[in-house]
């Protein structure tokens, strides 16, 4: 530890069921297990262990990743490997100027499609999206009276290359495969003021305020959870130790929520059991060098890691006068990101059910202080499926837990 490698990022692809390794060794920073963690489920993979070790300068990683159920086998592990390499803090730090330091604002941009409606049509506009490393922050969708889909997306290029004519041109070719090219339309132009920036969120109104609460009500907890923390094992670190059913986003869901209290994790081990049931243990510091000592600090971390273990989605279907809505929603960190995938998982469920999207949108969103990612839509009716009936409506809201959650 504490030497640069080669290869910051290594991948060993799992032979015969045999999990891949993945391994990281790079300069540590605040919250880099989190956007590790993000990474590595943004390719919906699911991490089964993990160990973490830090000097305080220098980090290494190892996760032990295979692909979630419904996921393909056919992992893009260059781009992983990319963009993890991207994450990590440069090697020699000290050879940087400080003005170079200092993170660029980001350019957001509007694109917007028109084309014929069919089921499935957003999925496939957002499978592209990401194959092509744009991220999504809001994104509005509604059908004609002549039966023609209208999208407009407000997002960033992780390329930074958006406002070069090139890549704007194999986003539009890209899109038109699926849009259809004697019929549709792609445009891309900078994101006007009325989209907002995108580290601001607007309020929801009083009804849908009443909707999250449903959201919240409804939701189902994703098994039995224990967390215990213990000062007494180490002198300069707190235990922290977490026992849960086993699940897709987990250690992102954890992860996260350190990294929102300014928390560094010294050294860490992560595993699923054969039965799906996850152990965490994480000798953990605040970003201060010192223990968590504080009761009411330390209850307010385990208060809101038990909402992330337990409900990192939320999820409500309902009826609207004569239309069926549904609700999705996540909560996101300080770093303003919302869940990975969330967006092309849920078209992807409502595309195998056949379901047909009347208007949808998506956004971030601020509701008692708290900041959370919400996606809605309203159902086309559906003549051989009543989508009124709660039972219609449970068995969707499970295909859609299990999808996001893995």
């Amino acid at each position: 530890m504490g030497f640069p490698s080669d290869d910051i990022v290594t991948i060993k692809l799992g032979q015969h069921g045999y999990p891949t390794l993945i391994s990281v060794n790079c300069p540590d920073k605040l919250g880099l297990g989190a956007d590790i963690a993000r990474i590595i489920l943004e390719f919906g993979l699911i991490i089964v262990r993990a160990d973490l070790s830090t000097d305080g300068k220098w980090c290494f990683c190892l996760f032990w990743v295979h692909p979630a159920e419904g996921i393909s086998k056919n992992i893009r592990w260059a781009a992983l490997k990319k963009l993890l390499v991207r994450a990590c803090p440069p090697t020699r730090p000290h050879l940087l100027l400080p003005q170079f330091q200092i993170p660029k604002p980001t350019q957001s941009y509007l694109l917007r499609t028109l084309s014929m409606d069919n089921v499935g049509l957003l999925n496939e506009i957002t499978q592209v999206l990401w194959e092509l490393e744009f991220r999504v922050h809001k994104m509005i969708a509604s059908v004609t009276p002549d039966g023609k889909a209208v999208t407009m997306f407000c997002l960033t290029d992780s390329r930074e290359s958006l406002h070069e004519k090139r890549r704007q041109d194999d986003l539009c070719i890209r899109l038109k495969l699926i849009l259809g090219e004697q019929t549709s339309d792609c445009v891309v132009t900078p994101a006007g003021t009325e989209w907002g920036e995108l580290d601001c969120t607007t309020f929801l109104s009083a009804a849908s305020t009443s909707l999250m609460d449903i959201c919240s009500h409804d939701a189902q907890g994703v098994g039995k959870l224990r967390i215990d923390v213990d000062n007494s094992l180490s002198p300069g670190h707190t235990l922290l130790q977490i026992c849960c059913k086993g699940r897709r986003g987990l250690m992102y869901d954890c992860m996260r929520t350190l990294k929102d209290f300014q928390i560094q994790i010294a050294y860490g081990r992560s595993a699923t059991n054969g039965k799906g049931d996850g152990e965490i243990d994480l000798f953990i510091l605040h970003g201060d060098g010192k223990k968590l000592i504080d009761p009411v600090k330390l209850e307010n971390l385990c208060s809101r890691l038990e909402d992330e273990i337990l409900q990192p989605v939320r999820i409500a279907i309902m009826d609207r006068g004569p239309d069926i809505e549904l609700i999705v929603a996540a909560s996101i960190g300080v770093c303003g990101q919302g869940r990975p995938r969330a967006l092309h998982d849920i078209t992807c469920v409502l595309k195998a059910l056949g379901i047909c999207i009347f208007k949808a949108d998506a956004g971030f969103y601020l509701i008692e202080d708290h900041r959370w990612e919400v996606y809605r839509f309203l159902f086309m009716e559906k003549h051989d499926v009543d989508l009124s009936s709660r039972q219609t409506q449970a068995q969707i809201a499970e295909k859609l837990r299990r999808k996001l959650l893995g």
